[in-house]
Protein backbone atom coordinates (compact mmCIF):
# COMPACT_ATOMS: atom_id res chain seq x y z
CA UNK A 1 0.00 0.00 0.00
CA UNK A 2 1.30 3.43 -0.92
CA UNK A 3 -0.13 6.78 0.16
CA UNK A 4 -1.68 9.01 -2.44
CA UNK A 5 0.57 12.02 -2.87
CA UNK A 6 0.21 15.43 -4.34
CA UNK A 7 2.87 16.65 -6.73
CA UNK A 8 5.00 19.65 -5.83
CA UNK A 9 7.58 21.43 -7.92
CA UNK A 10 10.98 21.10 -6.31
CA UNK A 11 14.29 22.07 -7.87
CA UNK A 12 13.03 21.83 -11.45
CA UNK A 13 11.43 18.38 -11.08
CA UNK A 14 8.45 16.79 -9.42
CA UNK A 15 8.85 15.36 -5.97
CA UNK A 16 6.17 13.72 -3.85
CA UNK A 17 4.60 15.02 -0.69
CA UNK A 18 2.40 12.68 1.25
CA UNK A 19 -1.26 12.84 2.06
CA UNK A 20 -2.96 10.11 4.02
CA UNK A 21 -5.31 8.11 1.72
CA UNK A 22 -3.64 4.77 0.80
CA UNK A 23 -3.89 3.15 -2.61
CA UNK A 24 -2.65 -0.14 -4.05
CA UNK A 25 0.81 -0.03 -5.61
CA UNK A 26 0.93 -0.56 -9.37
CA UNK A 27 3.71 -3.18 -9.12
CA UNK A 28 3.65 -6.42 -7.16
CA UNK A 29 5.97 -7.16 -4.28
CA UNK A 30 7.40 -10.12 -6.20
CA UNK A 31 8.25 -8.01 -9.24
CA UNK A 32 9.68 -5.13 -7.24
CA UNK A 33 11.65 -7.45 -4.96
CA UNK A 34 13.61 -8.80 -7.92
CA UNK A 35 14.57 -5.35 -9.24
CA UNK A 36 17.48 -4.92 -6.85
CA UNK A 37 18.75 -8.45 -7.50
CA UNK A 38 19.06 -7.72 -11.23
CA UNK A 39 20.86 -4.44 -10.55
CA UNK A 40 23.20 -6.09 -8.03
CA UNK A 41 24.14 -8.70 -10.62
CA UNK A 42 25.10 -6.00 -13.13
CA UNK A 43 27.18 -4.16 -10.56
CA UNK A 44 28.87 -7.36 -9.39
CA UNK A 45 29.64 -8.40 -12.98
CA UNK A 46 31.39 -5.04 -13.45
CA UNK A 47 33.67 -5.84 -10.49
CA UNK A 48 32.54 -2.79 -8.55
CA UNK A 49 32.14 -4.61 -5.24
CA UNK A 50 35.80 -5.67 -5.21
CA UNK A 51 38.01 -4.16 -2.49
CA UNK A 52 40.51 -1.39 -3.35
CA UNK A 53 43.40 -1.95 -0.91
CA UNK A 54 45.95 0.23 -2.72
CA UNK A 55 43.53 3.15 -2.92
CA UNK A 56 42.73 3.01 0.79
CA UNK A 57 46.38 2.51 1.76
CA UNK A 58 47.26 5.72 -0.07
CA UNK A 59 44.22 7.63 1.16
CA UNK A 60 44.68 6.70 4.82
CA UNK A 61 48.43 7.42 4.64
CA UNK A 62 47.82 10.88 3.17
CA UNK A 63 45.16 11.65 5.78
CA UNK A 64 47.46 10.53 8.61
CA UNK A 65 50.33 12.64 7.26
CA UNK A 66 48.04 15.66 6.98
CA UNK A 67 46.84 15.12 10.55
CA UNK A 68 50.31 14.80 12.08
CA UNK A 69 51.68 17.55 9.84
CA UNK A 70 48.87 19.89 10.81
CA UNK A 71 49.59 19.54 14.51
CA UNK A 72 53.32 19.96 13.82
CA UNK A 73 52.57 23.25 12.04
CA UNK A 74 50.37 24.25 14.97
CA UNK A 75 53.26 23.74 17.40
CA UNK A 76 55.67 25.58 15.05
CA UNK A 77 53.44 28.64 14.51
CA UNK A 78 53.02 29.09 18.26
CA UNK A 79 51.43 32.15 19.84
CA UNK A 80 49.98 33.84 16.77
CA UNK A 81 46.60 34.67 15.29
CA UNK A 82 47.83 32.82 12.19
CA UNK A 83 46.66 29.78 14.11
CA UNK A 84 43.18 30.51 12.81
CA UNK A 85 44.41 29.38 9.38
CA UNK A 86 45.70 26.21 11.00
CA UNK A 87 42.29 25.77 12.66
CA UNK A 88 40.58 25.99 9.28
CA UNK A 89 43.02 23.51 7.71
CA UNK A 90 42.60 21.07 10.59
CA UNK A 91 38.81 21.25 10.22
CA UNK A 92 39.28 19.94 6.68
CA UNK A 93 41.66 17.22 7.88
CA UNK A 94 39.28 16.13 10.67
CA UNK A 95 36.40 15.86 8.20
CA UNK A 96 38.45 13.86 5.71
CA UNK A 97 39.37 11.47 8.53
CA UNK A 98 35.67 11.30 9.34
CA UNK A 99 35.01 10.17 5.76
CA UNK A 100 37.57 7.38 6.18
CA UNK A 101 35.93 6.32 9.45
CA UNK A 102 32.60 6.26 7.61
CA UNK A 103 34.01 3.90 4.96
CA UNK A 104 35.45 1.68 7.68
CA UNK A 105 32.03 1.48 9.33
CA UNK A 106 30.57 0.14 6.09
CA UNK A 107 33.33 -2.48 5.72
CA UNK A 108 34.51 -0.84 2.50
CA UNK A 109 38.18 -1.04 3.46
CA UNK A 110 38.58 -4.47 5.11
CA UNK A 111 36.47 -7.56 4.60
CA UNK A 112 36.46 -8.59 8.26
CA UNK A 113 35.15 -6.84 11.33
CA UNK A 114 38.23 -6.77 13.57
CA UNK A 115 40.60 -4.63 11.45
CA UNK A 116 37.69 -2.34 10.57
CA UNK A 117 36.87 -1.86 14.26
CA UNK A 118 40.49 -1.24 15.27
CA UNK A 119 41.09 1.31 12.52
CA UNK A 120 37.70 2.93 13.12
CA UNK A 121 38.37 3.37 16.85
CA UNK A 122 41.83 4.83 16.24
CA UNK A 123 40.60 7.29 13.63
CA UNK A 124 37.20 8.10 15.13
CA UNK A 125 37.66 8.07 18.90
CA UNK A 126 41.37 8.86 19.19
CA UNK A 127 41.85 10.91 16.04
CA UNK A 128 38.84 13.21 15.82
CA UNK A 129 36.98 12.66 19.10
CA UNK A 130 33.83 10.99 17.80
CA UNK A 131 32.47 7.75 19.24
CA UNK A 132 32.96 5.48 16.25
CA UNK A 133 30.90 2.58 17.58
CA UNK A 134 27.94 4.79 18.54
CA UNK A 135 28.02 6.73 15.27
CA UNK A 136 28.32 3.58 13.15
CA UNK A 137 25.30 2.03 14.87
CA UNK A 138 23.28 5.22 14.37
CA UNK A 139 24.38 5.51 10.75
CA UNK A 140 23.44 1.91 9.99
CA UNK A 141 19.95 2.60 11.34
CA UNK A 142 19.77 5.52 8.92
CA UNK A 143 20.77 3.26 6.02
CA UNK A 144 18.13 0.70 6.93
CA UNK A 145 15.32 3.30 6.80
CA UNK A 146 16.50 6.54 5.17
CA UNK A 147 14.32 9.60 5.73
CA UNK A 148 11.78 7.58 7.72
CA UNK A 149 10.13 9.62 10.46
CA UNK A 150 9.93 6.74 12.89
CA UNK A 151 13.17 4.87 12.23
CA UNK A 152 15.85 7.18 10.82
CA UNK A 153 17.73 8.98 13.64
CA UNK A 154 18.91 11.60 11.14
CA UNK A 155 15.38 12.97 10.73
CA UNK A 156 14.37 12.84 14.38
CA UNK A 157 13.07 16.28 15.43
CA UNK A 158 15.88 17.27 17.81
CA UNK A 159 16.25 20.94 16.81
CA UNK A 160 15.43 20.95 13.09
CA UNK A 161 12.09 19.42 12.05
CA UNK A 162 11.81 17.64 8.73
CA UNK A 163 8.09 17.21 8.01
CA UNK A 164 4.80 19.00 8.59
CA UNK A 165 3.71 16.25 10.98
CA UNK A 166 6.82 16.85 13.06
CA UNK A 167 6.06 20.59 13.10
CA UNK A 168 2.54 19.87 14.38
CA UNK A 169 3.97 17.74 17.21
CA UNK A 170 6.87 20.06 18.03
CA UNK A 171 7.18 22.25 21.09
CA UNK A 172 9.84 24.28 22.85
CA UNK A 173 13.08 25.00 20.98
CA UNK A 174 12.32 22.92 17.86
CA UNK A 175 9.03 24.76 17.40
CA UNK A 176 10.74 28.13 17.86
CA UNK A 177 13.48 27.24 15.36
CA UNK A 178 11.10 25.63 12.85
CA UNK A 179 9.41 28.91 11.97
CA UNK A 180 12.50 30.15 10.12
CA UNK A 181 14.66 27.04 10.24
CA UNK A 182 15.97 27.45 6.69
CA UNK A 183 17.78 30.59 7.92
CA UNK A 184 19.00 28.82 11.07
CA UNK A 185 20.34 25.75 9.28
CA UNK A 186 23.89 26.83 8.42
CA UNK A 187 24.50 28.78 11.66
CA UNK A 188 23.39 25.71 13.63
CA UNK A 189 25.99 23.61 11.81
CA UNK A 190 28.70 25.47 13.75
CA UNK A 191 27.50 23.48 16.77
CA UNK A 192 27.32 20.12 14.99
CA UNK A 193 30.81 18.92 15.93
CA UNK A 194 30.24 19.78 19.60
CA UNK A 195 26.91 17.96 19.43
CA UNK A 196 28.61 14.82 18.08
CA UNK A 197 31.32 14.96 20.75
CA UNK A 198 28.76 15.24 23.55
CA UNK A 199 26.50 12.58 22.04
CA UNK A 200 29.49 10.24 21.84
CA UNK A 201 30.19 10.62 25.56
CA UNK A 202 26.52 10.24 26.46
CA UNK A 203 26.28 7.02 24.46
CA UNK A 204 29.42 5.58 26.04
CA UNK A 205 28.28 6.38 29.56
CA UNK A 206 25.35 4.00 29.15
CA UNK A 207 26.03 0.58 30.72
CA UNK A 208 24.74 -1.12 27.56
CA UNK A 209 27.40 0.47 25.32
CA UNK A 210 29.58 -2.03 23.46
CA UNK A 211 33.36 -1.77 23.95
CA UNK A 212 32.55 0.84 26.56
CA UNK A 213 35.95 0.79 28.27
CA UNK A 214 38.24 0.99 25.23
CA UNK A 215 36.08 3.50 23.40
CA UNK A 216 35.77 5.78 26.40
CA UNK A 217 39.51 5.55 27.12
CA UNK A 218 40.37 6.52 23.53
CA UNK A 219 37.83 9.35 23.53
CA UNK A 220 39.15 10.77 26.81
CA UNK A 221 42.73 10.46 25.54
CA UNK A 222 41.81 12.46 22.46
CA UNK A 223 40.40 15.37 24.44
CA UNK A 224 43.18 15.37 27.04
CA UNK A 225 45.76 15.64 24.24
CA UNK A 226 43.65 18.04 22.17
CA UNK A 227 42.89 20.56 24.91
CA UNK A 228 46.31 20.06 26.48
CA UNK A 229 48.12 20.92 23.25
CA UNK A 230 45.90 23.89 22.38
CA UNK A 231 46.11 25.50 25.84
CA UNK A 232 49.83 24.75 26.17
CA UNK A 233 50.80 26.40 22.89
CA UNK A 234 48.30 29.28 22.98
CA UNK A 235 47.22 31.75 25.67
CA UNK A 236 43.65 31.24 26.81
CA UNK A 237 42.08 33.91 24.55
CA UNK A 238 43.68 32.60 21.35
CA UNK A 239 43.04 29.02 22.48
CA UNK A 240 39.32 29.64 22.89
CA UNK A 241 39.09 31.32 19.48
CA UNK A 242 41.05 28.45 17.93
CA UNK A 243 38.61 25.94 19.42
CA UNK A 244 35.59 27.89 18.21
CA UNK A 245 36.96 28.22 14.67
CA UNK A 246 38.25 24.66 14.42
CA UNK A 247 35.17 22.92 15.82
CA UNK A 248 32.77 25.36 14.12
CA UNK A 249 34.27 24.79 10.67
CA UNK A 250 34.52 21.06 11.36
CA UNK A 251 30.78 21.01 12.04
CA UNK A 252 29.96 23.11 8.99
CA UNK A 253 32.07 20.91 6.71
CA UNK A 254 30.41 17.77 8.04
CA UNK A 255 26.98 19.32 7.66
CA UNK A 256 27.41 20.61 4.12
CA UNK A 257 28.84 17.22 3.11
CA UNK A 258 25.84 15.23 4.38
CA UNK A 259 23.00 17.74 3.83
CA UNK A 260 22.80 17.29 0.02
CA UNK A 261 22.24 13.55 0.40
CA UNK A 262 18.68 13.37 1.78
CA UNK A 263 17.50 16.77 3.01
CA UNK A 264 14.54 17.93 0.96
CA UNK A 265 13.80 14.44 -0.34
CA UNK A 266 10.51 12.66 0.50
CA UNK A 267 10.08 11.84 4.19
CA UNK A 268 8.57 8.38 4.70
CA UNK A 269 6.13 7.18 7.35
CA UNK A 270 4.76 3.82 8.42
CA UNK A 271 2.18 4.07 5.63
CA UNK A 272 4.89 3.91 2.96
CA UNK A 273 5.57 0.32 1.86
CA UNK A 274 8.57 0.40 -0.47
CA UNK A 275 10.96 -2.31 -1.56
CA UNK A 276 14.68 -1.90 -0.83
CA UNK A 277 15.63 -0.34 -4.16
CA UNK A 278 12.88 2.26 -4.21
CA UNK A 279 13.30 3.09 -0.52
CA UNK A 280 16.95 3.91 -1.09
CA UNK A 281 16.69 5.66 -4.47
CA UNK A 282 13.59 7.79 -3.87
CA UNK A 283 14.90 9.24 -0.59
CA UNK A 284 18.44 9.98 -1.84
CA UNK A 285 19.94 12.68 -4.02
CA UNK A 286 23.15 12.57 -6.04
CA UNK A 287 25.39 15.59 -6.56
CA UNK A 288 27.12 15.70 -9.95
CA UNK A 289 30.71 14.72 -9.49
CA UNK A 290 34.08 15.97 -10.66
CA UNK A 291 37.49 15.29 -9.11
CA UNK A 292 37.23 18.25 -6.71
CA UNK A 293 33.64 17.49 -5.63
CA UNK A 294 34.42 13.81 -5.17
CA UNK A 295 37.34 14.55 -2.84
CA UNK A 296 35.59 17.38 -0.99
CA UNK A 297 32.49 15.28 -0.26
CA UNK A 298 34.30 12.02 0.41
CA UNK A 299 32.59 10.60 -2.72
CA UNK A 300 29.32 10.59 -0.80
CA UNK A 301 27.93 12.77 -3.59
CA UNK A 302 27.10 9.39 -5.21
CA UNK A 303 24.59 8.89 -2.45
CA UNK A 304 22.13 6.74 -4.37
CA UNK A 305 24.82 4.22 -5.28
CA UNK A 306 26.19 4.33 -1.74
CA UNK A 307 22.79 3.56 -0.25
CA UNK A 308 22.15 0.72 -2.64
CA UNK A 309 25.61 -0.77 -2.08
CA UNK A 310 26.93 0.57 1.25
CA UNK A 311 29.93 -1.78 1.27
CA UNK A 312 31.06 -0.70 -2.20
CA UNK A 313 34.50 0.98 -1.97
CA UNK A 314 34.16 4.72 -2.40
CA UNK A 315 36.24 5.03 -5.60
CA UNK A 316 33.92 2.56 -7.35
CA UNK A 317 30.79 4.64 -6.75
CA UNK A 318 31.57 6.97 -9.64
CA UNK A 319 31.79 3.99 -12.03
CA UNK A 320 28.57 2.51 -10.65
CA UNK A 321 26.60 5.73 -11.13
CA UNK A 322 25.76 5.41 -14.87
CA UNK A 323 24.85 1.72 -14.41
CA UNK A 324 22.40 2.56 -11.64
CA UNK A 325 20.96 5.59 -13.42
CA UNK A 326 20.30 3.63 -16.62
CA UNK A 327 18.71 0.79 -14.67
CA UNK A 328 16.40 3.14 -12.79
CA UNK A 329 15.31 4.62 -16.11
CA UNK A 330 14.58 1.10 -17.42
CA UNK A 331 12.27 0.22 -14.50
CA UNK A 332 10.70 3.68 -14.18
CA UNK A 333 12.16 4.78 -10.84
CA UNK A 334 12.88 8.50 -10.39
CA UNK A 335 16.60 9.18 -10.03
CA UNK A 336 17.58 12.64 -8.84
CA UNK A 337 20.98 14.11 -9.65
CA UNK A 338 21.69 17.81 -9.33
CA UNK A 339 24.46 20.34 -8.84
CA UNK A 340 25.94 21.04 -5.42
CA UNK A 341 24.51 24.54 -5.02
CA UNK A 342 21.08 23.45 -6.22
CA UNK A 343 21.11 20.56 -3.72
CA UNK A 344 21.42 23.10 -0.90
CA UNK A 345 18.64 25.16 -2.46
CA UNK A 346 16.32 22.16 -2.53
CA UNK A 347 17.11 21.29 1.08
CA UNK A 348 16.58 24.86 2.32
CA UNK A 349 13.35 25.30 0.36
CA UNK A 350 12.04 22.11 1.92
CA UNK A 351 12.91 23.31 5.44
CA UNK A 352 11.20 26.62 4.73
CA UNK A 353 8.05 24.95 3.39
CA UNK A 354 7.88 22.62 6.38
CA UNK A 355 7.79 25.58 8.76
CA UNK A 356 5.22 27.52 6.73
CA UNK A 357 2.32 26.64 9.05
CA UNK A 358 4.05 28.48 11.90
CA UNK A 359 4.43 31.62 9.84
Amino acid sequence: MLPVRRRIRHGGRNLLRETRRPVVSTSTTETRGSDFARLAQRVSDAGLLDRRPVYYAVRISLAALAYLGGWAVFAWVGDSWLQLLVAAAMAVVFTQLGFVAHDLGHRQVFRTRRPSDVAGLLIGNLGVGLGWGWWTHKHNRHHANPNHEDHDPDVSPAVIVWSEDQVARSHGLPRFIAKYQAYWFFPLLTLEAWHLHIASFKALLKPSAKRRGPELALLLTHFVLYFGLVFTVLPWDKALVFLLVHQGLFGIYLGVSFAPNHKGMPVLTKEDKLDFLRKQVLTSRNVRGNPFTDVALGQLNYQIEHHLFPNMPAPNLRRAQPIVQRYCAEIGVDYLQTGLVESYGQALRHLHEVGAALR
